[in-house]
């Protein structure tokens, strides 16, 4: 069954799938979840109560991937190059459990700041 959410950051709201990992399942059991962003070039990141492993361990991810980051128990979304980066990639601080993906534009959210509250609940219907 896919999973669907809504991630809501600021004024900003996206919709986003999960993918068939333990990781996704994790986190589906555990929302919603609400946090207050952290920023760090492209990406919007938030500590969550979810304890982790990493599972399948991805350094490099594609825009609009849903990480989780087990050093900081946090759930990551990039939409861009981090300061990591090397030229147009996009790297996170350390490897990532990529659990799902933003369906569709992610350019709203650069405008997102650090300190800005952040939810993820489960999408209806």
């Amino acid at each position: 069954m896919v999973h669907r959410i809504e991630i809501t950051a600021a004024q900003i709201t996206v919709d986003a799938q999960l993918n068939e990992t333990q990781t996704a399942a994790a986190v589906w059991d555990g929302l919603p979840i609400e946090a207050m962003a952290n920023t760090w070039g492209d990406e919007i990141y938030f500590s969550t109560p979810i304890v982790l492993g990493l599972e399948a361990g991805q350094e490099v991810v594609q825009r609009g991937d849903l990480g989780y980051w087990p050093p900081g128990k946090a759930i990551c979304i990039f939409f861009g190059p981090t300061p990591a980066s090397r030229g147009d990639e996009i790297r996170p601080a350390s490897p990532v459990t990529v659990f799902g993906r933003v369906v569709g534009d992610t350019s709203a959210l650069k405008t997102v700041q650090d300190g800005s509250q952040v939810i993820l609940r489960r999408k209806q219907g």
